[in-house]
């Protein structure tokens, strides 16, 4: 029986550093993309080789990676970077710092950026005004990470501008006293992919895992899945394909929906009783998914 996963319907830390660029061999959209990494802007060397890295999306980071008196200058080598060629998102600070003026300025318009991930999220109003500031066009992906954040992500959401959510789970910790227990943070996810649902935006994305430990971060990250996130941030190249395997459909499931199609398509597209819909609809979720991240089914 096909799994569950795909159903009916305060982040620091220094990201390792990268080795040589290997061929880029996916190109999957932001909407639905597994891994997020996180590169530190003040290590402008190691940008190519993220964009390089097997990471879904690459996040240059000029928030919590940055101390605040080499801001300025890690702004400038992510904007050269970007107009270089470069293409990749970029963490703004929160809008209550005294930052986020400079990073929205300088990222306006410019040639590269993705998107921006928006620290510290806590209003739909933060949302609209970086959208607004920056040219009312580009991506605002909200990084939600505190107790007013999680209560408010349903406005979030709706936000003009919102494009995803995330989960800085992090700064939640250290917001609200909570553990990292999957019990304790239950809450704080359910809320966030509810909220997506009801801005109508893609799933939301988990918080990263620290530390070198595979075996946790693939456990943390069927976590996710079973919590109905489609993402996670990751703050090292290497963690980017544990979480694109487990983020993705097994390939148990992509030869469960290759064989509904087969059958659903062979009898005339017929519906015969009421859980033929449900599993229409996961089937072909399944198979859009299967196609851009390129999983074949089990034989």
């Amino acid at each position: 029986m096909p799994s569950d996963a795909y159903g009916d319907t305060g982040l620091s830390g220094q990201t390792a550093p990268l080795t040589s660029p290997l061929p880029r061999i996916r190109n999957v959209p932001a909407e639905i993309a597994r891994s997020w990494l996180l590169v530190p802007a003040t290590q402008p060397e190691t940008f190519d080789a993220a964009l390089a890295s097997r990471a879904d999306a690459v996040v240059l980071d000029i928030e919590d990676a940055v101390d605040p008196s080499h801001k300025s200058s890690a702004r400038q080598d992510v904007a050269q970077w970007l107009r270089g060629g470069g293409r990749a998102w970029v963490r703004i600070n929160d809008v209550s710092s005294e930052f986020w003026a400079d990073d929205v300025a300088e990222l306006r318009n410019i040639p590269g950026l993705l998107g921006v991930m928006l620290a510290k999220t806590e209003s739909a109003e933060q949302v609209k005004e970086t959208y607004h500031r920056l040219d009312g066009k580009t991506r605002v992906l909200a990084l939600v990470e505190s107790a007013i954040g999680i209560e408010e992500a349903n406005n979030i959401a709706r936000a003009e501008g919102a494009f995803r959510l995330a989960f800085g789970s992090g700064d939640f910790r250290r917001d609200t006293g909570m553990s990292a227990d999957r019990e304790a943070m239950a809450y704080p996810r359910a809320k966030l992919v509810v909220a997506s649902r009801v801005g109508n935006l893609p799933g939301p994305i988990d918080g990263p895992t620290v530390g070198t430990n595979h075996p946790v971060l693939r456990e943390q990250s069927a976590i996710t899945v079973s919590m109905g996130m489609t993402g996670k941030l990751c703050l090292q190249a290497d963690q980017a394909t544990v979480i694109n395997e487990v983020i993705s459909p097994a390939p148990s499931d992509v030869a469960w929906a290759t064989d509904f199609m087969a059958d659903f398509d062979a009898r005339g597209g017929v519906i015969r009783d009421g859980s033929d819909l449900p599993r229409l609809g996961r089937a072909q979720k399944i198979m859009k998914l299967a196609v851009a991240f390129g999983v074949q089914p089990a034989s």
